[in-house]
């Protein structure tokens, strides 16, 4: 099991209840696309998964180990090392050199001698090459980072995912600065990654069709609470319409563009091994 949540809640210091009442089981292995309305708490569920934050109720266990207010430092620096995360806004130091950024991926499995010698040198300029290659950035190997645009950057951060080989891919809105092509592209991709090396992927998407044609599960989220867990082929108009109405029966905007996205082809740097439905 990767991932277990037994009734897992989320209050920050401020009061505000983020989640409540998570049940989430999750293979390793297996893919599962986040869906809902902004603001539903899929990005506190992320951050929950990649123990930014800390359950406040509940019990949770990530790639095998309980994670809760009692967990060491020592044991979360560990476990963080296994999971790699796809920010929606990478945050990645402006000035830094795209090798250096990627070449990051590793620093919580390099030893301390290395991670600093890096930042000096780039310690495995191939591999950052090859990482780049995979989301068609290997020309700005060399760039700094403020040389490039948001999706750039966006891409940059999942190509130091890539590299880092991560047990677990947490993806926060991966695909928010892409066009439509690059962004079924970098799905596949992502998709592919996990399925090659038997890592988990939960990935939270705005776009609900794009979700529906290259994930097999889908986990409906609103007011911090799961709405739904369900095959793909079992997501229906009911079910969305439920997820992102308000209660007086109009919609919360749905990124429905989706379809169009799959009817691209992709483009020939990243190969659809994993073609959406």
């Amino acid at each position: 099991m990767s991932l277990m949540l037994d009734d897992v809640g989320l209050t920050h210091a401020n009061g505000f209840a983020a989640l409540s009442g998570i049940k989430l089981s999750v293979n390793q292995g297996e893919s599962i696309a986040l869906i809902g309305p902004s603001g539903a708490g899929k990005t506190s569920l992320l951050n929950t998964m990649a123990t930014a934050h800390l359950p406040t109720t509940g019990r949770m266990t990530v790639l095998g180990q309980t994670v809760s207010a009692r967990s060491t430092a020592r044991e979360l620096k560990a476990l963080r090392a296994r999971i790699g995360t796809v920010h929606q806004a990478a945050p990645i130091p402006l000035r830094q050199r795209v090798v250096t950024a990627v070449l990051a991926g590793k620093l919580g499995q390099w030893p301390l001698w290395k991670a600093l010698a890096s930042l000096a040198y780039p310690q495995d300029i191939a591999g950052a090459r090859e990482a780049l290659a995979r989301v068609q950035l290997e020309d700005k190997l060399f760039a700094r980072c403020d040389q490039l645009s948001g999706g750039q950057l966006q891409r940059v951060g999942i190509a130091r995912v890539l590299y880092q080989q991560a047990e677990l891919i947490l993806a926060d809105e991966p695909v928010s600065a892409l066009d439509p092509a690059l962004s079924l592209a970098t799905v596949q991709l992502l998709v592919q990654e996990a399925a090659a090396r038997g890592a988990t992927l939960v990935a939270s998407l705005h776009a609900v069709d794009l979700a529906l044609s290259c994930f097999a599960r889908i986990v409906g989220i609103r007011d911090g609470r799961i709405a739904f867990d369900l095959p793909a082929a079992r997501v229906g108009e009911g079910q969305l319409q439920a997820l992102y109405g308000h209660a007086d029966g109009s919609l919360h905007s749905m990124d429905t563009t989706g379809p169009k996205a799959c009817a691209l082809a992709t483009p020939p740097a990243i190969p659809p091994v994993l073609a959406c439905r």
